[in-house]
């Protein structure tokens, strides 16, 4: 396996700095997050001149020494463009939107693109909300399929697979889906690492950072995950994709109380060792 860090754990640093950053802290690859209204590079920029800003991507990834491990794509928020958006036009939008940034994809050879799962849209049942993100994602599944691109979704606090289960529900429900995993949604909710551990066999990228009870994000240090169950789980199944050290810093979910150059450094330290 081999090390990646997201380009987004440092967003008042410019783009260029981050990435020289990862690569000082001996990274080897790079989560490149393209998130409406709030990343270094965003997608309203890209889209307004898709082949320029995928050489200047190419450029800076290439000058830095690292690889693409992953590219996230966000919308402006959870509902804005949802994959199961039940109004049509939202909809079409939402399709467009992800063509041009599988266009980046793979102009910048992303081995992988991440995209979320959608939410449930009022009092409207579950299974329909379900349903719904379903199509809309074997649509992008294929989509991506045709340029040589997996597709995976990262189940997450406020979206419509909050739980295992029903991460577990999604992925058997579309064919060729993957994902993107993160315990920490998970276990900041009290799940134990047990009840997330087989949706290891469905991960096409893995996120790691510390979190506890009632905490998305906190330090190394009072982190209740346990990485080294999971690295050697990933290598009992083949995992063939990227661990990557995901620290951000928001003011969502108090994730702006970490250092994030130590504690990427801490995490990095373990894993090697795990690894070895």
């Amino acid at each position: 396996m081999k090390l990646a860090c997201a380009d987004f754990t440092w967003p008042l640093l410019p783009h260029q700095d981050v990435l020289r950053l990862i690569r000082m802290l001996d990274l080897e690859a790079v989560d490149l997050g393209i998130f409406g209204g709030r990343s270094h590079v965003r997608p309203e920029m890209v889209r307004a001149d898709i082949p320029m800003w995928s050489g200047i991507l190419a450029e800076r990834l290439e000058q830095s020494g690292l690889e693409l491990a992953d590219l996230f794509y966000q919308a402006v928020d959870f509902e804005t463009m949802a994959v199961n958006h039940p109004d049509a036009g939202q909809q079409q939008e939402a399709k467009g939107a992800f063509e041009d940034m599988l266009e980046l994809a793979y102009r910048l050879h992303a081995p992988g693109m991440t995209v979320l799962p959608g939410v449930r849209f009022g009092d409207e049942p579950w299974d329909e909300s379900m349903r719904r993100a379903s199509e809309g994602l074997k649509w992008r599944v294929d989509q991506a399929a045709k340029r040589g691109i997996r597709l995976s979704i990262e189940g997450h606090l406020g979206s419509i697979v909050d739980t295992p289960e029903k991460v577990m529900q999604l992925v058997e429900m579309t064919p060729g889906l993957e994902l993107t995993l993160d315990y920490t949604h998970f276990t900041s909710t009290g799940t134990p690492d047990a009840e997330v551990e087989p949706l290891l066999e469905h991960a096409r990228h893995f996120h790691c950072r510390g979190a506890a009870r009632e905490r998305l994000q906190t330090s190394f240090a009072e982190n209740v995950i346990d990485y080294g169950r999971i690295i050697d789980r990933m290598g009992e199944i083949g995992y063939d994709g990227y661990f990557a050290i995901e620290y951000v810093w928001q003011d969502w979910e108090d994730t702006n109380k970490n250092e994030n150059v130590c504690e990427t450094i801490l995490f990095r330290d373990f894993a090697r060792q795990r690894f070895a």
